[in-house]
């Protein structure tokens, strides 16, 4: 058990296991090259530094769940899809986490 997990307790993925499952739009939000060390299965890469530019991917989807490999850049991702008028957003948090809900 990791240091956070044993402070804080297991994290409630619930709403994004739920998101996963309708399809959500999945987002690595990490550089190409980490993107292609491995990701979660289905998923496309936006960097953190293109999702600006890249808005128009994010429009009509139901759910868009964005994460990396530390939770920090998807934190911001999702500040930024916020901002420009996403409301849902999640934050996945690590790819790692994203992708054992996708294997459930």
């Amino acid at each position: 058990m990791g240091l956070f997990s044993a402070i804080f307790g297991k994290t409630d993925n619930s709403q994004l296991s739920e998101a996963i499952k309708d399809g959500a739009f999945l987002v690595d939000v990490r550089t190409p090259d980490e993107f292609s060390a491995g990701s979660a299965k289905g998923a496309v890469n936006i960097p953190l530094d293109k999702v600006p530019m890249e808005l128009p991917k994010f429009k009509g989807k139901k759910n868009i769940v964005v994460f990396c490999r530390s939770g920090n850049r998807s934190g911001q991702a999702k500040s930024i899809l916020e901002q420009s008028g996403f409301q849902n957003v999640i934050n996945g948090g690590t790819w790692e986490n994203v992708n054992q809900l996708i294997n459930e």
